[in-house]
């Protein structure tokens, strides 16, 4: 069956029953991949007994067991009365809001669809053994514990999704709680069915884009395949996700920094050094040494032209790296692809300063990927190893190249606010 446009499909949602937690906000998390490791998680582990992250991220001694341990975990809580299912299906409208920020969208079951239907657009790489590491605890749980998070244009009137969404929000909300980053958080469940129908004709005419979440869809994808589901009439033909109109509510980009544990900085200087040797007086990137607070060293990051970089190895001191040679350009990112692709901070770090400069395979335990710039810059003092902290790129590139087909290097963009895991689970038996 030909997938077109997007097809949104309410279900029965799995929530925490409040009187069975400490609070709402103390039994979520931010995204899987977002979770700082190990603080991160023993912070939210201590929360609450009940804190989602066992289900996302379970910890086991024999790390083969951790997937069953989360689904007993999800089993038990239901049983228990902790995760209660709610009496019909919905689509939810989810709202967050911190300050003059808000943003509003609808969770529900999206119908999956081939790449080569353009009705999902992807534009990072995955890494496989992270979509693998995620199948294996869907499949175990027959689950999908969070939601990920896809930007849609709308057509920029009051009608269809928005109407809903905004009718919706007049009403006393199923849930609301404020996590300890400041965002509060409400939910709405939409059951009517004039009222989905409304949504489901005005989505059938979009496509999307992954924002974020590519792991979580590419799981998505390798299940159905492996359940023998294509005509959407399996439970695994649908992927959880949170669809934003960004037409209403722009989504924020910021960029995802990299932690190098096993590069001690001066090491990835000197081998900078030594590259240069082979590029004139001019060298692979000039270097530039600022001794200034992070946020100083992060403003003249922004302030610089062309591909730039700032490795350090803790607070204090930072190495900017900037004007690569355009030999060592020419030598190392691929030519066939589009400039803007050829352009992009993250294509130049992978290309030429990882694979070829520094030689560090794209393996977990070579290059941790960090969301916020102070948790990168205290990975890299706590392993002795390098921070590469990047810019982030415009949504207008990351759309424009999606939509050309063009994947951009794995982990290139973080777009924000993510939807807080937890607030609702989606089950599959």
């Amino acid at each position: 069956m030909t997938v077109r446009g997007l097809r949104l499909a309410p279900f029965r949602g799995l929530r925490y029953a409040p009187e069975r937690v400490s609070s709402l906000a103390a039994v979520t998390s931010p995204p899987y991949d977002v979770v700082v490791r190990p603080d991160g998680l023993r912070h939210l582990e201590t929360a609450d007994p009940y804190n989602i992250v066992r289900l996302i991220l379970p910890q086991t001694e024999d790390p083969a067991a951790r997937h069953r341990q989360a689904a007993e975990t999800l089993r038990r809580w239901q049983a228990d009365g902790v995760l209660a299912r709610d009496p019909h299906p919905a689509l939810y409208v989810y709202e967050q809001r911190k300050g003059d920020l808000l943003q509003r969208g609808l969770i529900g079951a999206l119908r999956l669809s081939a790449p080569e239907e353009g009705v999902v657009l992807p534009h990072e790489g995955v890494i496989d053994e992270v979509v693998a590491d995620r199948a294996d605890l869907m499949r175990e749980m027959a689950a999908n514990p969070e939601p990920l998070l896809l930007s849609y244009r709308g057509d920029g009137t009051r009608t269809g999704a928005t109407a809903v969404i905004e009718r919706a929000t007049r009403d006393a909300p199923l849930m609301a709680t404020t996590t300890e980053d400041g965002f509060a958080h409400r939910l709405w469940a939409i059951t009517d069915p004039a009222e989905l129908a409304e949504v489901d004709a005005e989505l059938s005419r979009h496509s999307a884009l992954i924002a974020d979440g590519h792991h979580r869809w590419a799981t998505y994808l390798r299940l159905r395949a492996e359940q023998g589901g294509s005509a959407g009439e399996s439970p695994w033909d649908y992927g959880l996700v949170l669809l934003v109109d960004t037409a209403r509510y722009p989504l924020q980009v910021r960029a995802i920094h990299r932690v190098l544990p096993r590069l001690p900085l001066k090491r990835a200087l000197d081998l900078l050094d030594r590259a240069g040797a082979a590029y004139g007086q001019d060298g692979a990137f000039r270097v530039r040494t600022l001794e200034a607070p992070l946020d100083e060293a992060l403003e003249e990051l922004e302030d610089t032209a062309g591909n730039a970089f700032l490795l350090t190895e803790g607070e204090g001191v930072f190495h900017l790296l900037d004007r690569p040679s355009p030999a060592l350009l020419a030598r190392t990112v691929d030519a066939r692809q589009p400039v803007a692709w050829r352009q992009l901070d993250a294509t130049v770090l992978h290309s030429t300063l990882l694979d070829t400069i520094w030689q560090v395979p794209d393996r977990p335990e070579d290059i941790g990927y960090l969301h916020h710039v102070e948790a990168a810059v205290e990975q890299a003092a706590a392993h002795g190893g390098t921070a590469v902290l990047l810019r982030s790129v415009p949504e207008s590139t990351v759309r424009g190249l999606a939509e050309q087909g063009i994947t951009m290097p794995r982990k290139s963009t973080s777009f924000g606010p993510k939807p807080a895991t937890g607030l609702v689970l989606r089950t599959l038996s």
